[in-house]
């Protein structure tokens, strides 16, 4: 069954019932704010359960080509609320170690579902990015940042080990020996840093990266829906820890599954012709 084009130059704003989470759609880009500025934008139920949500929804609607995710105001994402761990909200005698354990493995899917999620992910960062905030934007594909974001581990600060994937996510990207330090240590660090390391894509200065996401993020909503999602599967795969026998299987097979692409054909014809490929996402 063919994929419907994506639709060019609208736009449409929801928001969940307490306003924890803002989701807007312009042609075939989604914005997923997180949205408690005053806050850092701490996550909080609503918000989790609304990026789950919403995540699962967009990752089979084939008139979105990208999501951004973002936080309002002056931040990313501060993390866990710790006013409410102070308060005991983690620590109830009502339940058992494995009912919590199972409590927090079930939100913590939701950084599964933004890797995985077959279309591009970018995280457009601004200030803090710290805990789980700064996992979720691990499991983006891409890191758009302010020259004024800052970012830390913090676990260590509040004696946690970590959670929400940032154990997974960050050796992959800056290695096991930066990755240790970062956690141990729980140190600030800012976006050249981050850059130097890999953890980040782009380092702009803060009047520009609200422009410079947008135009990413347009490109890729112009480009092979199809190839994107393979290749996010063989990558995937690859951070997984594949072997290269396995690997070398996917690539062979996903690289004979978009050569059958509509799109494949009309990114042939357009090489011959000299022009840019139209895609339209099947």
């Amino acid at each position: 069954m063919s994929q419907p084009e994506p639709k060019p130059a609208t736009t449409a704003t929801s928001t969940s019932p307490e306003g924890h989470l803002i989701e807007e759609h312009s042609g075939g880009v989604v914005t997923l704010t997180m949205n408690r500025p005053e806050s850092l934008n701490a996550l909080s139920g609503e918000m989790m359960e609304g990026l789950r949500e919403a995540v699962s929804r967009l990752s089979h609607d084939p008139a979105v080509r990208v999501v951004v995710l973002t936080g309002a105001g002056n931040a990313f994402c501060a993390g866990g609320d710790v006013k409410g761990m102070a308060q005991g909200s983690m620590s109830s005698a009502d339940t058992s170690l494995e009912e919590r354990a199972a409590g927090l493995r079930r939100g913590m899917e939701v950084s599964k579902q933004i890797h995985q999620m077959p279309k591009p992910v970018i995280a457009k960062m601004r200030g803090a990015a710290a805990g789980a905030g700064l996992s979720l934007a691990l499991a983006c594909d891409l890191r758009l940042v302010s020259e004024n974001a800052v970012f830390t581990t913090a676990f260590a600060r509040v004696g946690f080990s970590g959670d929400y994937g940032g154990s997974y996510f960050l050796p992959q990207l800056v290695g096991q020996t930066r990755a240790r330090e970062l956690y141990l240590t729980a140190r600030k660090f800012d976006a050249k840093e981050a850059l130097a390391i890999g953890m980040v894509n782009q380092v702009l200065p803060d009047d520009q990266l609200d422009a410079a996401t947008e135009q990413l993020a347009g490109e890729l909503a112009s480009g092979p829906a199809v190839a994107y999602r393979y290749m996010k599967r063989n990558l995937n795969a690859t951070a997984a820890g594949a072997d290269i026998d396995t690997v070398f299987d996917l690539e062979a097979w996903n690289m004979t599954r978009t050569g059958m692409t509509e799109d494949h054909r009309e990114a042939a014809r357009a090489f011959v012709e000299k022009r840019r490929p139209v895609f339209k996402g099947r």
